[in-house]
């Protein structure tokens, strides 16, 4: 990719210069394939190649590779998308892939080479003989107890050890070959190596809260295949940033997906994730990411690992159900449950006829000897997400509408018995989870929370044990491990950004007392002057006759200068002294030093001293 535009898919765009490149060169193949993207207009009318804005206001991004006739390569996400509307979409690609092509192939007349013959090497003589060995054993694999793969391990060694001369890597592949033969005739007539219907799911259990010290989790099992998966809720900071080509990305939603040798009996190297673990993650990620609630109604970053602990087929839709469960558990509330399956086929042409036989819920041997992979994943309203991969020249419009059918149902039992262990998110996070409160503030407010050098918000997340995070676009974060933390520095902040207006009336502290009046604390960060001559009805010859520091005193703000300086009054008539306007309504408190002050009127109750005496006859004059 060397340039992009932020509006039109390079992914498509390079998928169509392979075509390209090799419909004119000399390489062998049986293409040239086409691949269009589909998406809907804000009146549900498809729309060919959808911009990324578009793209924005659709409810379904659909890539479907293949041709006029067939479909090979189907990746999708949707909304709950209806099967009918996906199927119309898939229908509606078909179509402009036909245009495609003719276009590539057009242009391959004028600059395409001519292309290099190619046959493959079979040995038919061997062929023979290795088939008519093992035949007898081949026939009878599928009768005898137990895993037939075992069997046919034991095929293999007894035909290499029969058959020393030859290459075993050949006699190997020969008798994949015939046991795939004999696999595919069998299923072809609707039997299957487990002995389930065509149609029939396999049997289901699930179990969830398993794990008591993390925030959510739930262990899937569907026949040999289970996968135990693990939500961890954290701030929004912990989101992920991505930056590509088309700019930066930050989610705040992310699956990771392991399969580690052990599922499937191997002893193999235990590295980091693979082409096929991203793909998988990158799958059960996008399936569940329609239902998970927005940011403003859910501030936390959503964490999920899914760990497959056996494998048999279909782990990465196992993972989409344990995720759901999982998310479920940690109370997460998601809208809907979201379950997924795959479903394979098995085809064979008889002249012009095709005869085929599709399988719900492909275990690992029908997925390895079959035909297709084509896995859905959806709620009970619609579907989230597809992908398809084939290993036949592809789908016919038929085979696709019949699949999604068949997919429908089988996601509809596996839901129905998801739905028995927990049919929607608890209401109460765990215990465990951190507790999370946003709000946002003026920008030009961020300063005061932030503080010079970053004192006054190392302050707050000091003294309330609580992680402040403060965006550019004035969103703050606070993040605590109880609401009683959370709300000490909630009030502190709100009070650090809020505007003071006159009239309003404070219960606030004297951190000061000078000889022209006394400043008080109304708000965190915020002091303000009370004026000798507001300090009581009468005259006050020194502060300190009426106040102390350290003293709780109600007062009202009598104006903001154009400095933002703060003036207040100590007088309050009757309305005041109800304290309906007030930010703190307490009725009465102790300060340090013991002495009692009355919230009522906002004023001391001086010692009974001379001065006190004398100050209460010139109040009496």
């Amino acid at each position: 990719v060397l340039s992009v535009d932020g509006q039109n898919d390079p992914v498509l765009l390079g998928a169509i210069a392979s075509f390209s490149a090799l419909t004119f060169s000399s390489a062998p193949w049986q293409g040239p394939l086409g691949i269009v993207g589909v998406g809907q207009d804000e009146k549900g009318e498809l729309i060919l190649n959808p911009t990324t804005d578009q793209k924005e206001k659709s409810s379904l991004d659909l890539i479907v590779a293949g041709t006029a006739q067939r479909v090979v390569m189907i990746e999708a996400e949707g909304k709950q998308v209806k099967e009918e509307i996906a199927d119309s979409a898939i229908d509606f690609a078909m179509k402009g892939n036909g245009k495609l092509i003719d276009f590539i192939v057009d242009m391959g007349k004028e600059a395409g080479k001519d292309k290099v013959a190619f046959k493959p090497t079979e040995n038919k003589a061997l062929e023979k003989e290795v088939s008519s060995f093992v035949s007898k054993d081949l026939s009878t694999i599928f009768e005898k107890n137990g895993d037939c793969l075992d069997y046919l391990s034991t095929i293999k060694e007894t035909a290499i050890n029969h058959f020393q001369d030859d290459d075993p890597k050949e006699i190997d592949k020969i008798i994949e070959k015939l046991f795939k033969k004999a696999i595919k005739k069998r299923l072809l007539k609707g039997i299957r190596p487990d002995g389930r219907k065509t149609d029939e799911v396999r049997p289901i259990s699930v179990e969830i809260g398993l794990l008591p010290r993390t925030h959510g989790s739930s262990l899937f099992k569907r026949g040999k295949t289970h996968v135990l998966n693990i939500a961890t809720l954290g701030p929004l900071s912990l989101g992920q940033t991505i930056e590509s080509a088309e700019g930066e990305e930050e989610k705040r939603y992310i699956h990771h997906y392991s399969m580690p040798p052990f599922t499937v009996g191997e002893a193999g190297f235990m590295r980091g994730p693979g082409r096929r673990e991203i793909g998988h993650g990158a799958l059960a990620e996008k399936a569940l990411l329609p239902v998970i609630p927005s940011e403003e109604d859910f501030p936390y970053a959503i964490l999920l690992v899914s760990e497959v602990m056996s494998s048999d087929g279909s782990t990465s839709m196992a993972s989409v159900c344990s995720s759901s469960l999982s998310l479920m558990d940690a109370g997460v509330p998601i809208s809907d449950a979201v379950a997924g399956i795959a479903i394979g086929i098995v085809t064979d042409k008889k002249g012009d006829k095709e005869e085929y036989q599709l399988l719900t819920d492909i275990a690992g041997i029908e997925d390895f000897n079959g035909e297709m992979d084509f896995k859905v994943a959806g709620t009970d309203k619609g579907i989230t997400a597809i992908q398809l991969d084939v290993k036949n020249k592809g789908l016919t419009s038929q085979m696709v509408t019949e699949t999604l059918a068949a997919a429908k149902k089988a996601r509809g039992e596996i839901l129905s018995v998801m739905n028995k262990a927990i049919d929607k998110s608890r209401k109460n996070l765990s215990q465990w989870a951190p507790k999370v409160d946003v709000i946002t503030v003026d920008k030009e407010k961020i300063g005061e929370i932030i503080g010079p050098g970053g004192r006054m918000i190392k302050q707050i997340s000091k003294e309330t044990d609580c992680e402040i995070n403060v965006e550019d676009d004035g969103k703050v974060s606070i993040i605590g491990h109880d609401r009683e933390s959370i709300k000490k520095a909630l009030d502190w902040i709100e009070g650090l950004v809020r505007e003071v207006e006159p009239g309003e009336v404070f219960e606030g502290t004297v951190e000061r007392i000078e000889s022209f009046g006394a400043f008080v604390n109304i708000l965190p960060n915020r002091d303000g002057l009370v004026h000798i001559s507001n300090m009581a009805s009468g005259y006050v010859k020194d502060p300190r006759d009426v106040v102390s520091i350290g003293d709780k005193v109600k007062v009202k703000v009598i104006k903001v200068d154009e400095r933002d300086r703060v003036n207040l009054t100590m007088v309050l008539d009757d309305n005041d002294s109800s304290g309906e306007n007030s930010q703190n309504k307490s009725s009465s408190k102790k300060t340090d030093s013991g002495k009692e002050r009355s919230n009522s009127h906002g004023r001391k109750k001086l010692k009974k001293t001379a001065e006190f005496d004398r100050f209460s006859h010139f109040r009496k004059r």
